[in-house]
């Protein structure tokens, strides 16, 4: 309850209510909501469900005039097929059959918000004949069975049977901002909302974003413009890098076909050089598609402070009992650390990049060579 206690008031102002008024939703005294939010006094189960309730009444609410609205956007097959409602979040599934496009979105935000600016007050039906009921327009929600005799919730066009807590208009929501639309089954999809002050919040953060963005581009007045001028310039550099490090790898593997070492019939290949894994892992295989029979390669290299030692070996070798991964697997102690791979081919990282020269001989040691 303690924790309960400590969140009331941020999930009062959340829901746009003065302690005066959360107290006379709730029939108790302003003191008791004044002593419950300053932690000195617990409530009784009833009333911190009611209080719970009533924190709730804005996004429940809200799911109504969502429902409504998305009949009128999408079409009279969408049905309610759950809901969860939070003092600060509301989240609604509903039947359809794909996905909801950002301008039905919109559409349904706007009309929704036109909802709430209007502060259709609440028509409250207690307790009338379920055929009453129907002649009303309401809607049952999740095929539930209904008694006799129904409680029915109207906001102007959205009339739902409802036992919920409900603002007493829609003004009182302040406004609906849908935030994300997904899939959470076949022909069902979910919508998450945030309502009132929490849509000011996420406003503020929007803000807060867009102003940190504008700064860094030196308050460009075409932002996106500018952002993608951006995007494509560093898409060119890295595509120029790129064609750098191709040139780079190519005289790099022929200068290494030029110093391949014969030792018992073994052709040798090794160095120790600052390479990224990606280049080195693509020189060994280029190298192993020349050199089709008794290849073995070994190189370390360091890449952002991080050594590596890396194993290539051809199809005969490995065949002839020679394994990759067991002989860097030994070798990596001598960077203080580990790897493996496959019999062909096998890596090994460390922390200790001044052991790289002594971990290539150690596999040359290994192999016999």
């Amino acid at each position: 309850m303690d924790g309960f206690v400590c969140n009331l008031k941020k999930y009062r102002q959340l829901a746009g209510m003065t302690q005066e008024e959360l107290a006379f939703r709730v029939h108790v005294r302003r003191e008791t909501i004044i002593r419950l939010e300053a932690g000195k006094y617990n409530p009784s189960l009833k009333l911190a469900i009611e209080i719970s309730r009533a924190a709730c009444a804005a996004n429940h609410s809200a799911t109504h005039l969502l429902d409504a609205a998305l009949r009128e956007v999408l079409g009279e097959h969408v049905e309610q097929k759950g809901s969860l409602v939070t003092p600060d979040s509301l989240r609604f599934d509903f039947s359809h059959f794909q996905k909801v496009t950002d301008e039905e979105i919109r559409k349904v935000e706007h009309i929704v918000n036109a909802k709430i600016r209007a502060n259709i007050p609440l028509k409250e039906y207690r307790n009338i004949p379920i055929e009453e009921a129907k002649e009303l327009g309401a809607i049952a929600l999740f095929g539930e069975k209904y008694g006799d005799h129904v409680r029915v919730i109207q906001f102007g066009s959205s009339v739902e049977f409802c036992g919920g807590t409900h603002v007493a208009a829609t003004g009182n929501i302040g406004m609906v901002k849908i935030i994300s639309e997904s899939s959470v089954a076949a022909g069902v999809r979910r919508i998450e909302a945030y309502t009132g002050a929490r849509v000011e919040e996420l406003m503020n953060t929007i803000e807060d974003t867009l102003h940190d963005l504008k700064a860094l581009f030196n308050n460009a007045p075409d932002l996106a413009g500018t952002i993608r001028k951006y995007i494509d310039e560093n898409a060119g550099l890295k595509k120029q890098v790129e064609d750098f490090m191709k040139e780079k790898e190519a005289q790099l593997k022929e200068r290494l076909l030029k110093n391949v070492q014969e030792v018992n019939g073994v052709k040798v290949i090794k160095f120790c050089a600052p390479l990224s894994a990606e280049t080195v892992k693509n020189i060994a295989f280029q190298l192993r598609g020349q050199i089709t029979e008794n290849l073995f390669f070994v190189a370390g290299t360091e890449a952002e402070g991080k050594p590596m030692l890396t194993v290539m070996l051809s199809d005969n070798l490995v065949a002839g009992g020679l394994k990759a991964g067991n002989l860097v697997k030994e070798a990596a102690k001598l960077i203080q650390g580990g790897g493996g791979g496959q019999p062909h081919f096998a890596t090994a990282g460390g922390k200790n990049a001044d052991g790289l020269n002594a971990a290539i001989d150690k596999v040359l040691e290994l192999a016999g060579l």
